[in-house]
Order: structure tokens, then sequence, then C-alpha cells
């Protein structure tokens, strides 16, 4: 009778250690959602399980933009880059770095522009939002 009891314990503890970290590794895979007016917006995807979690999340974005640096063995995933994201009448809408080489962004409909720099080498690109639509923008530098 006290073996039965010390193996059911013993069994519950590892199942309710197995599922606090599993629950633990959950939430931590995305980063929070951040907000800039009407704009909201995550950055991220350092290390391959948040990588691989903010390609799962791309789909729910209108826009997706992708940070990387060209080398002689591939590229290479960039972080912190500055970003900003002016509609068509010139208003910055967002002016932000990314916190990893993805960054998924919620705009309302529209045209916009969005400019990211990286050693100084400025980029721009215009993208459309519309309802049901996904853009998913890369950006390469030379290193």
């Amino acid at each position: 009778m006290k073996q039965r009891s010390i193996l059911r314990l013993g069994v519950t503890v590892l199942v309710l250690a197995g599922s606090a970290q599993l629950a633990s590794a959950m939430p931590g895979s995305l980063p929070p959602v951040q907000h800039s007016g009407a704009v909201s917006y995550l950055s991220g995807g350092v290390g391959s399980d948040r990588s691989a979690a903010i390609k799962d999340e791309m789909r729910h974005y209108p826009l997706a933009l992708e940070f990387a640096g060209k080398t002689d063995a591939g590229n290479d995933y960039l972080a912190d880059i500055p970003v900003q994201i002016s509609d068509v009448n010139g208003n910055v809408l967002l002016d932000t770095n990314s916190r990893g080489p993805f960054m998924l962004i919620s705009l309302p409909n529209g045209r916009y522009t969005v400019t990211v720099t990286y050693k100084g080498k400025q980029a721009h690109r215009a993208v459309n939002v519309t309802a049901g639509s996904h853009a998913h923008e890369v950006f390469v530098w030379p290193m």
C-alpha cells in the first residue's frame, strides 16, 4: 500500500513538472504585442523556437518584415534594425527598432512606405495592406 502511494506521488510529480515546463515554454515563444497608435506589432525570432513561433504567427498579420545580412556562407539573421512606416501622406505611423529578424505588423488598410536601415544603408519598400492580403518583405544587406 505504501509503495503504491509513493509510486502515484512520483508519477503525479513527473506529470505536473512536465505540464509546467510545457506551459512555461508556450507563452514565451512569441514576444509581446506592442502598440503605436492604430498599429500593433511584434518583433523577435532570435533562436529556433522563437523563430518557428513567429513564422507560424505570420499568417495572422497583414505585413511581415524579415531582416538578414548576406555573407559568403549564406544569410545571417539581423536584429536591432530601425523600422519606420509612413502612410501615403508621409505621416509616420511606426518608428521603432526590431527586436529580432522578424517583425509582424497590423495596420489599417492602405498604402505605406517601409523604411529600414542597416549600417547606414536605407532600404524603402511600398506595401499595400488590404483585408485578406498578406505582404512579406525580406530585406537583405551585404555584410
